[in-house]
């Protein structure tokens, strides 16, 4: 038997289709609205810039490595015990891999859905594990057939609450169903990250079940509060679950001007319920001007809407034709979603020049 010719990943990093982003970008078009990656169409709290910015004065001393000054003022806002908050300086998606290698084996089976976040799949190949994904109901989650898929080999579940890019929900009780249905040893991972948008009275982002249970971890963003460029993200778990997570996280994960910002970001409420409010107003209109031109629209409660159309061939030339006037959308065919586009909220003028434009479109069909 010859040796190896060159090293060799473990089982299941090569059945990873590397990450696509959505576009950022028109070529030849002069101005360009980004309504591709659900970014904060107000921007950056003008406090956190104000913290960034005074940050420059220590970049050459090691940030304090626990987020201390970051997690106390989480800790502050949402009345929680900040040894309990762990941060990542590369958005949630940090925590949620931090969960995979800490707790998956290989062959160990995780639990998502057929429309959730990608990040997921990659997380458990990346680990040797087994992604075991699960229909949706109306481009819901099922809690009946996340549960009918638990196995003795489950270890994970990733709940995306609500979910990128279908923008539903479970309520609060649905969550609760699915908890119950699980063994102790299951950790069910509740992906948060566009929870200040909902307004929902039976929405509840996971902080009272991580509260009570010793096998439910939320993550949360700063990324869609204006932070997107800066990937801060942060986790409130169990606290056996947190000790797990510091043992395995990089000794300075996250940047002291990321700290610093994140910090000043979620303190300015003034800040955050602007951007809630210019969302709630604006996905609102969205749904109905652009259902109005005979597209079907979901209901999100997210800071974006799925538009679909006729089929994959309309949704492209949607896409091409939105493009060629600076009007960038997603693409969502990675998510088994190839005849939609996601639309991010944007400003005033980005909302009304879409609906114009796409408008202009299926007038030309």
């Amino acid at each position: 038997m010859c040796p190896p010719q060159e090293p060799a990943p473990k089982p299941g990093v090569l059945d990873i289709s590397p990450y696509v982003g959505g576009k950022a970008g028109a070529p030849g078009v002069a101005k360009v609205f980004k309504l591709s990656a659900n970014e904060n169409p107000l921007g950056p709290s003008p406090a956190a810039i104000a913290a960034y910015d005074e940050a420059h004065k220590n970049l050459a001393q090691y940030p304090e490595g626990s987020a201390r000054v970051l997690r106390e003022a989480i800790g502050t806002i949402f009345g929680l015990d900040p040894a309990r908050i762990v941060c990542g300086g590369d958005g949630s998606d940090e925590l949620l891999k931090m969960l995979g290698n800490a707790y998956l084996r290989a062959g160990d089976e995780v639990i998502f859905t057929e429309h959730a976040f990608v990040i997921y799949k990659i997380i458990t190949l990346a680990n040797s594990a087994v992604p075991v994904i699960v229909p949706e109901k109306n481009l819901h989650a099922d809690v009946d057939a996340i549960l009918a898929a638990v196995t003795p080999r489950t270890r994970i579940i990733y709940l995306a609450n609500p979910n990128n890019p279908t923008g539903t929900y479970l309520p609060h009780s649905e969550v609760r169903r699915l908890h119950a249905g699980l063994r102790p040893d299951i950790l069910l991972v509740i992906d948060a990250a566009y929870a200040e948008y909902v307004r929902r009275n039976d929405y509840e982002s996971g902080i009272e079940m991580v509260a009570n249970f010793n096998n439910v971890v939320m993550t949360r963003t700063f990324s869609k509060l204006g932070l997107g460029g800066l990937r801060v993200g942060w986790a409130y778990c169990p606290a056996a679950v947190a000790d797990v997570l510091n043992r395995i996280r990089g000794p300075f994960n996250v940047s002291m001007p990321q700290q610093l910002a994140a910090a000043a970001a979620v303190k300015d409420r003034a800040h955050i319920d602007k951007s809630v409010e210019h969302n709630a107003r604006w996905i609102s209109w969205l749904t109905e001007e652009i259902r109005k031109l005979g597209l079907r629209v979901d209901d999100s409660v997210g800071n974006f809407i799925l538009v679909h159309f006729a089929d994959k061939r309309t949704a492209d030339a949607a896409d091409a034709f939105l493009s060629a006037r600076g009007l960038i959308l997603r693409a969502v065919g990675n998510y088994g979603l190839p005849n939609c586009l996601r639309l991010s909220v944007g400003t005033e003028e980005a909302n009304r020049l879409v609906v114009k434009a796409l408008a202009e479109f299926m007038g030309g069909k």
